[in-house]
């Protein structure tokens, strides 16, 4: 057993995370800086020492075989635990990191995000790449158990047991319409915004929310003339026309006074919005990962300590 484990060469795991990465040999070889026969040798050498294709060949590109998929997870996991013991106890020189962190957000937490952080972040960590995903169909879980994301700042109500939460702010709900619209006249009832016609944002085109539910239980009902993708392109929408949207007051934000919107307060009880920053538990020692975690909170923090404004 211990001349086996010393035959092992472990780089063999980085060249295979990489090949799973990109599926394709020449990438991985541009990835790890080598030419791209010494990448088809390491492949072969990870062939034998699997007893398996790992990748093969479909049609233009290679896809991995079920084997290579069922490893995938775990050889990350494993890297990325190996990175952290020989990090751990380290000071992080931001201005020396060179490192690229990527966040799972809905586009107001990406704006807000990139407002609040990216300005100083080319100031002291120059060296720092940001990457802001969209929240996708998925289950949003996997991009951080496959690595495909450092972190989600989102609304996090059913996370996978492994997954760290930590709650960064609480947030309402405001109806937005453009300036100068008939609702800015008078004080907001029930039955006024029953009586608007309204725009929604769903990335999965829901038509309905707890905004309707708020107005059943008073015997109301609105009228929802379009769903759409994002916050963006709903607020947008707004500001061109009478329709009435809305969005939460702190986070949506920069985008409102962007589009100088007017807010006004729902005169509904709703449930708060709850959002939370969310990681693999992998990366809970990792001094670059706890770095770019309290650059993530720092910059949330002036919206959790404010009160929503209304105007």
């Amino acid at each position: 057993m211990g001349a086996a484990v010393r035959s092992i060469d472990l780089n063999l795991l980085v060249a295979l995370d990489v090949l799973l990465d990109e599926c394709s040999v020449t990438a991985a070889a541009d990835r790890l800086c080598l030419s791209a026969p010494a990448m088809s040798r390491t492949l072969a050498r990870i062939r034998t020492a699997f007893s398996d294709p790992i990748l093969v060949r479909s049609g233009r590109s290679m896809v991995p075989t079920p084997r290579a998929e069922a490893v995938h997870l775990e050889v990350k996991a494993l890297l990325d635990r190996s990175r952290a013991l020989f990090a751990e106890g380290r000071a992080v020189d931001a201005a020396r990191l060179e490192q690229t962190f990527t966040i799972v957000a809905n586009d107001l937490l990406s704006t807000t995000l990139a407002i609040r952080f990216l300005p100083r972040l080319q100031e002291t960590a120059p060296g720092v790449t940001v990457v802001l995903l969209p929240e996708g169909h998925q289950h949003n879980d996997l991009v951080l158990r496959d690595g495909t994301a450092d972190l989600e700042v989102r609304v996090i109500t059913a996370p996978a047991p492994e997954t760290r939460v930590e709650p960064l702010l609480t947030d309402e709900m405001v109806t937005v319409v453009r300036r100068g619209h008939p609702l800015t006249r008078s004080p907001l009832t029930p039955a006024a915004l029953a009586g608007a016609l309204h725009v929604t944002t769903s990335r999965r085109g829901r038509l309905r929310g707890p905004l309707d539910e708020a107005l059943a239980a008073v015997g109301l009902r609105r009228r929802v003339v379009a769903a759409m993708p994002t916050f963006a392109a709903a607020l947008h929408l707004v500001a061109a026309s009478d329709l009435v949207g809305q969005a939460p007051a702190r986070t949506g934000e920069p985008l409102i006074a962007a589009l100088d919107l007017a807010t006004l307060p729902i005169p509904l009880r709703l449930p708060p919005i709850e959002i939370s920053m969310g990681w693999h538990p992998r990366n809970d020692n990792d001094p670059a990962q706890r770095w770019f975690r309290e650059q993530v909170r720092t910059a949330l923090a002036r919206h959790a300590e404010a009160e929503p404004g209304h105007g």
